[in-house]
């Protein structure tokens, strides 16, 4: 059920999201940039995240919960609600809709569930374009399968998207040396 505070915290990001795409002073993608849709891959696909996957996304979050904190080195997503989660896919959708910044989920291809997620931000970092985070269900890591999205996610950034140098914080670059690169004025 949707809680008026739901409703309330939405309305509020939707009425300030002007404001903060007007905090950028370039656009992430041209105008006239076709975004990918599907990536169809052997057995999964990537596609577009929306609210419609606020069940399943919270599921594949909730039982993940240690892989994620190790990944991102944070706590998160520790006392993180279903509340909260239709909350950020509704901003995430929001945001690709706005061509701001892209968020996919990862699923087989009968759509069962999610398998993880994949985020395609801008970044101000020097010598980079794009900054691009994802994870996958904890059961699936050591199927080989993290490495197998890895792989996959380069091949579709390199031949569908406009990007020169995209960056791997968490994966290829560890943490501390990504937020030690400076910031580029844009």
């Amino acid at each position: 059920m949707i809680t008026r505070k739901f409703v309330f915290i939405f309305v509020l990001i939707l009425f300030y999201a002007e404001d903060l795409k007007a905090a950028s002073s370039y656009p992430f993608v041209a105008a006239d940039f076709n975004i990918p849709g599907n990536y169809e891959l052997d057995g999964y696909k990537f596609r577009m995240l929306t609210i419609n996957d606020a069940v399943k996304d919270y599921d594949a979050v909730m039982t993940s919960t240690k892989y994620l904190q190790n990944l991102w080195g944070s706590k998160w997503p520790e006392g993180h609600t279903l509340e909260q989660n239709i909350i950020d896919l509704g901003w995430h959708q929001y945001e690709f809709q706005n061509r701001r910044s892209f968020a996919y989920s990862i699923v087989p291809n009968d759509e069962s569930r999610i398998l993880g997620t994949i985020y395609i931000n801008p970044t101000r970092k020097k010598g980079y374009d794009a900054a691009v985070h994802y994870w996958v269900r904890q059961s699936e890591v050591k199927t080989g399968f993290e490495e197998k999205v890895l792989v996959a996610l380069k091949k579709w950034l390199k031949e569908d998207w406009p990007f020169r140098n995209a960056a791997f914080p968490s994966r290829e670059i560890d943490r501390d040396t990504w937020l030690d690169i400076p910031d580029e004025k844009r």
